[in-house]
């Protein structure tokens, strides 16, 4: 099959988040946020939110070293706490300079920024007033933040995203500051969080189109794909229904406006519906996206979980009508042998990506972006000062024959931007798992001078950027 061309305006880029980036936590009059709060419980035993890769002092440097491997646009995330210390009250007025200075210096290099407004760090401020997500008002602060930055920077930023990976964040307690140990109660909390912020999306979407000239927005997902471990009709709805209820569910409210059928059902079988208000509905109907944004990293495996067998991890399990089911599906997870695995268990897998564009593509019919994807691992500096990172240049280049494949498809396929710019704070592995273009010289308990180390790949993905992907 010929190789696909990419579009003449495709977006090449990279991408970071503010927490696992900024540093400088407290600077300025910022306020402590959730993922603050849990890097701080591991600052022990490695690297924390406090300096991170120091991007709030470095970032002209930075933005230098965009410029310089010819970046087309910048993903990442606006810190909801430097804005909005305590989430909702006073405006600070030196986070808005702050993105001011950073927004104008991309301009000024030719850099297109491609803004979140929420990447996992809600204000820790919220979560002592309302438990964050589960009370009703918090939705309500992410709009009114929302049209804050909307207000402040939407004249130079043209795309927007949201909220990052809310369908992933939602099944992790500590991003979520869920405590509670009965398996039951969380799961219903869970679900009251996960609805607010599909209101508070919905209505950030709608602030965005009234706000924002000629803006877009859209929300960045998690994306799944599940291969079922053997051919029996019964792995193969397991997969199926995994990767709708981790996925497509998610998808299915932003674009939809309402839970499809098989997640009500889930919901009530459970006796965790969440509490909706009636004027909810034509809001979430209201909200139309203008793009998909994906975060792909890897592909899973399932088999069939029948009543009567065991949860394999010892988990509380609820019956349904033919199979037991948590919060993660009508599956049990698998090993998939045909494919080899990443220093960190990521089963690597472009054809999953080209799965996975066109099935979004051709469910929601919308331009998609690709704003993660990369391989996590431990780089070393070579004697002759140097990281030689040939492995994560052949999985950034079988994943990008994979998007062409998709352009080839038929896909929309707008933009490339893969986790990440440069190092950034690894949520549980601190500065040992490294995704960059661009090396951080630090450890996790010794910050070093934070030198900036093109690593080979750098030059290697400046060449794709140069040729608009003709030579991956």
């Amino acid at each position: 099959m010929k190789t696909a061309k990419f579009p003449k305006n495709f977006l090449w880029g990279a991408s970071s988040s503010a927490f696992q980036i900024e540093g400088g936590w407290d600077e300025d009059g910022k306020g402590m946020t959730v993922a603050d709060f849990n890097s701080f419980k591991r600052s022990e035993k490695q690297a924390d939110s406090k300096v991170a890769s120091d991007f709030y002092h470095h970032w002209k440097e930075d933005i230098a070293l965009m410029k310089e491997m010819g970046m087309k646009i910048y993903r990442f995330s606006l810190s909801w706490a430097r804005i909005i210390p305590d989430g909702e009250g006073e405006v600070n007025q030196k986070g808005i300079d702050f993105y001011n200075n950073v927004l104008n210096c991309l301009l000024e290099n030719g850099i297109q920024p491609f803004v979140t407004l929420y990447h996992f760090d809600l204000p820790y401020a919220l979560v002592k007033k309302y438990n964050g997500w589960e009370c009703r008002d918090c939705a309500f602060a992410f709009e009114r933040y929302a049209k804050i930055c909307f207000e402040a920077f939407g004249d130079r930023v043209k795309y927007w995203q949201a909220i990052n990976e809310q369908n992933l964040m939602i099944r992790v307690n500590e991003r979520m500051n869920i405590n509670e140990t009965d398996l039951w109660k969380a799961d219903k909390i869970r679900a009251q969080m996960d609805y607010h912020m599909f209101l508070g999306h919905a209505m950030a979407v709608n602030a965005c189109h009234e706000l924002v000239k000629d803006g877009k927005i859209g929300p960045a997902v998690s994306s799944t794909c599940t291969y079922p471990l053997t051919n029996k009709p019964a792995d193969v709805w397991s997969a199926k229904m995994n990767d709708w209820m981790k996925t497509n569910y998610c998808l299915d409210m932003h674009m939809y406006g309402e839970y499809p059928g098989y997640y009500m059902r889930y919901l009530e079988e459970r006796s965790i519906v969440p509490v909706m208000m009636p004027e909810d509905a034509a809001i979430l109907k209201s909200a139309k996206n203008d793009y998909i944004a994906l975060n792909y990293y890897r592909t899973l495996c399932s088999s069939y979980l029948p009543a009567t067998r065991e949860h394999p991890a010892g988990e509380r399990v609820y019956r349904g009508n033919e199979v037991d089911f948590d919060q993660y599906g009508y599956c049990r997870d698998e090993k998939n042998t045909n494919l080899e695995a990443s220093d960190y268990g990521a089963q690597i897998d472009p054809m999953g990506l080209r799965i996975v564009l066109n099935e979004y593509y051709q469910r929601y019919h919308l331009p998609l972006i690709i704003t993660e994807n990369g391989l996590g691992t431990a780089d070393v500096v070579a004697e002759d000062g140097k990281i030689h990172d040939d492995y994560r240049i052949n999985y950034i280049r079988s994943h990008l024959q994979a998007c062409s494949d998709a352009i080839g498809d038929g896909v929309d396929l707008m933009g490339y931007s893969p986790w990440s710019v440069m190092d950034l704070l690894s949520s549980h592995q601190g500065f040992k798992k490294r995704y960059g273009f661009i090396y951080i010289d630090r450890q996790d308990h010794d910050i070093k001078e934070l030198k900036r180390i093109r690593k080979d790949s750098y030059y290697w993905y400046q060449n794709v950027i140069k040729t608009n992907g003709d030579e991956i």
